[in-house]
């Protein structure tokens, strides 16, 4: 039986932050993919509060959230730090996978809602976007001069809002408004770190697509 086991989808940025920080660290684990429909009864045994993944279990113990997760993982396993060591940098790191999981609700409605819930998801997600463009200019990474937990925190807007933009014809994000970020979110796709460790973008794209396609006809659908 494995000491580490990760339950999680497979299309879940949440659960790809995991999944980086165990790799970061080197740490061998299980991996089991859980069904949204038909949720196990590990998963529901193991966060019977918010019944969601990822749920990370070390020597049968349950470990719930995602950035908790990260850091718990920082702090039980060897390996190159997540967290920066500096007091002020690692304050700064939180900061930034606060201000990230503050943001989760409004870029998802922004895709999956209509009208003036979709418009107001669009405003605050328009604002945060600036937020990032001012502080990303010249910057590769969000603390310091290496990928980290603040980084592994952006993989939201990093990799998966690019998908959420293709696959539902909502566009956002333009060069000519937003460069800085543009930049970054070039350069982070393409970070060995994130690169080999990121879903197929094709299979992303069409589970998504269907997603949205699904809202869509339900919307639509007589009452």
């Amino acid at each position: 039986m494995a000491e580490v086991k990760l339950l999680g989808f497979w299309y879940s940025p949440f659960t790809h932050r995991v999944k980086w920080a165990l790799k970061i660290k080197g740490v061998k684990y299980e991996y089991i993919e859980e069904d949204r429909a038909n949720k196990s009864s590990l998963l529901l045994q193991s966060n019977p509060v918010h019944k969601k993944v990822p749920v990370l279990i070390h020597n049968g113990k349950p470990i719930v959230e995602s950035m908790v997760i990260l850091e718990y993982i920082d702090e039980t396993f060897e390996g190159p730090s997540i967290l920066p060591k500096d007091p002020y940098d690692r304050a700064l790191a939180r900061f930034w996978a606060k201000f990230f999981g503050d943001k989760v609700a409004a870029v998802v409605n922004t895709f999956f809602r209509k009208g003036e819930e979709q418009e107001k998801g669009k405003e605050e997600v328009y604002g945060m976007l600036k937020d990032l463009d001012n502080e990303l200019k010249d910057k590769k990474f969000f603390v310091g001069d290496k990928f980290g937990f603040a980084d592994i925190a952006a993989n939201l807007v990093g990799f998966w809002l690019g998908v959420f933009e293709e696959a539902s014809g909502v566009v956002l994000v333009t060069s000519e408004n937003f460069p800085n970020f543009c930049k970054w979110r070039d350069e982070y796709i393409n970070c060995s770190q994130v690169k080999e460790s990121l879903p197929p973008r094709d299979e992303l794209l069409a589970f998504f697509q269907a997603r949205f396609q699904a809202v869509v006809a339900s919307a639509s659908a007589p009452k």
